[in-house]
């Protein structure tokens, strides 16, 4: 059977205690920790050295580490400017080539604001942006990229996770990237229990089938949040007052034989919450196995 792969976004703060210095030594300091995935952070611009991710890459490959890309987060599918559109599809061209010179295989976009237009036209805008983004992917010989559109943590943003399953729809190739923690905040605490997750999980198999369903991409920590607004700040696993916490999720996937990427976001301790998580799933896996 095939594993869900665990693994930080960017490096926490353990990578520059433990003397390691830069992104080529990543997964040898993910291999310590039993981890197989890393998630490179390009949030604030597609800045990545050709030498640098040509050597990420033979790294990740000699330690067995999945890579993915987190594109600019000022991308914005749903921007009422036809010229923010072109831009953004831009940045996502940027982020599939960085992703291609360093051996990763998806590319996590956010996909904007809805504060200026009604939810259902921001839907639409981003639907046509995402469709030509794959085009532009497609014209550039960058197909094999996957786009993982975010379900995002802010009332006024584009990214239910209704809304990205929908934006998931236009091409066969796109896999939803499931932010818990983020659907967590926006619903102010909605995604709690077991029964929680699994109808978002059977959400997704509805709408998208078991295959994609069952490979989906996902992001997961802790987050403050506000009734104002919905997401405040990512926190880390030792906090007690938010959630969402792992084991119920952990517990489904075990259950239900998905293989997701999970992509830990906490504050500081993503490696040691990432290694935590895949540590839960491999005690219910190893419960199912024995029943």
């Amino acid at each position: 059977m095939t594993q869900p792969r665990f693994g930080p976004a960017g490096t926490a703060d353990s990578f520059r205690t433990m003397g390691y210095k830069n992104s080529i030594q990543v997964p040898e300091y993910l291999s310590g920790f039993g981890l197989t995935a890393f998630e490179y952070q390009c949030g604030r611009g597609v800045r990545v050295n050709p030498d640098t991710a040509a050597k990420l890459k033979a790294k990740a490959e000699e330690y067995g580490i999945a890579l993915s890309i987190h594109a600019p987060y000022y991308i914005s599918l749903s921007g009422i400017d036809p010229e923010t559109r072109q831009k953004s599809i831009g940045y996502i061209l940027d982020s599939a080539k960085a992703a291609r010179a360093m051996g990763a295989k998806r590319v996590v976009v956010h996909s904007g604001s809805c504060s200026k237009i009604s939810r259902e036209e921001a839907l639409e805008l981003a639907k046509q942006t995402l469709k030509k983004a794959q085009q532009t992917l497609d014209e550039n010989g960058l197909g094999e990229i996957i786009l993982c559109p975010e379900t995002m943590g802010k009332f006024n943003q584009l990214g239910t996770l209704e809304e990205v399953l929908e934006l998931c729809g236009v091409e066969e190739r796109f896999l939803p990237c499931i932010d818990f923690g983020h659907l967590n905040a926006r619903t102010l605490g909605g995604m709690s229990t077991q029964s929680d997750f699994a109808a978002a999980l059977e959400l997704v198999e509805n709408k998208l089938g078991r295959d994609r369903a069952s490979r989906f991409h996902s992001h997961f920590s802790k987050i403050e949040y506000t009734p104002g607004g919905g997401e405040k700040r990512h926190l880390t696993f030792a906090d007690t007052q938010y959630g969402p916490d792992c084991e119920p999720l952990m517990e489904l996937i075990a259950e239900k034989g998905y293989h997701p990427t999970f992509i830990c976001e906490s504050a500081g301790t993503q490696t040691e919450d990432a290694a935590t998580m895949q540590a839960v799933y491999l005690q219910y896996r190893s419960r199912k196995t024995t029943d």
